[in-house]
């Protein structure tokens, strides 16, 4: 291959497609994978010029950065490994590549354990959590409480059209979680019941404002009226630099078949060809800072209007994407 049309590994593709199709799911999970795939680009490139060698490595990232763009996890990943490509010969680079990728799949295993600590203290004895989708982050913090040696229970959402909460309801009763499972709609019934709305993030903007998987902002607007505090668990690779900068999140839009499946679309267009039915499957939902009470991530616990602090510290004022030419 030239220099203007890189050779990406097949692994590479294979993890671009089970991340878009959600084989691969949730942010540290992604992040890892797209850090792993890079790692065996590196590997298993034939660039015989250093030149030859960074635009497969750009190459290979923009693939995995297409897939997911809300998850701001992924970006993050795939600029920590970049930016650690560093030598004059393929080797060199090869060699930084590859520890930087380990070192960033070992920093994000040690980053999900240190955060749970820190979200575990706001946690009682006898506590009731209300979760809404799929976080291990947010896990982490109830796995956390559990080894303190306190009781916790959860209602689950069962979080649709793609029913994460089904996941996370497995996971806590494998912890030894009492659950309750509940339709979505009923999260405002179950709120009295609750001592805590725990979510997760896929991003997290400058103003605090946070990107999770659709219904989150809704069930905060209902948790602020009901006085249930809302606690959003996210490691700092869900920071959201580019907003730093004026940049809005891009929300995500996926197949309407997760909604209607091709049958039923089909009976409706046997129907009535004229009558069209628009169906829109957006992913997921922005909660302004107001409905939150405090961010925990692996560097302790913020107030969302704190947050951007933190990103300053991270990434400094701007950030540029390394896979662009």
């Amino acid at each position: 291959m030239t220099d203007d049309q890189p050779a990406i590994t097949p692994d590479v593709r294979a993890t671009a497609t089970d991340i878009a199709e959600m084989e691969v799911r949730g942010a540290a999970t992604i992040a890892s994978a797209a850090a792993g795939a890079l790692a065996t680009q590196a590997t298993e490139s034939e660039a015989e010029t250093p030149a030859a060698f960074r635009a497969e490595l750009r190459a290979a990232a923009a693939e995995l950065y297409e897939t997911r763009p809300t998850a701001v996890s992924l970006p993050n990943a795939l600029r920590y490994v970049l930016r650690g490509m560093d030598g004059e010969t393929v080797a060199a680079l090869r060699s930084s590549t590859i520890a930087q990728a380990e070192r960033f799949q070992r920093d994000l295993e040690q980053a999900q354990e240190t955060l749970g600590e820190v979200g575990a203290n706001r946690l009682r004895d006898g506590d009731v959590v209300m979760t809404h989708c799929h976080s291990t982050d947010a896990l982490s913090c109830v796995e956390a409480a559990l080894a303190d040696g306190k009781h916790i229970e959860a209602i689950v959402k069962e979080t649709r059209p793609r029913k994460q909460g089904h996941i996370t309801a497995e996971q806590l009763r494998e912890m030894g979680v009492p659950v309750t499972l509940v339709v979505d709609n009923a999260a405002r019934r179950y709120l009295d019941e609750a001592n805590h709305v725990l979510v997760g993030a896929d991003s997290i903007a400058a103003d605090g404002s946070v990107i999770n998987k659709i219904g989150t902002s809704g069930l905060a607007v209902n948790a602020r009226e009901r006085g249930v505090p809302v606690m959003v668990a996210a490691q700092t690779i869900k920071l959201h630099p580019d907003t730093m900068t004026g940049h809005t999140v891009e929300i995500e839009m996926r197949d309407e078949r997760e909604v209607l499946s091709e049958s039923e679309r089909a009976e409706i267009a046997a129907g009535d060809p004229d009558d069209a039915l628009v169906v829109e499957n957006p992913a997921f939902d922005v909660t302004p800072p107001r409905h939150v009470d405090a961010i925990v991530t692996e560097r302790g616990q913020y107030p969302p209007e704190s947050i951007v602090m933190l990103m300053r510290e991270l990434f400094g004022e701007t950030t540029a994407e390394p896979w662009e030419r």
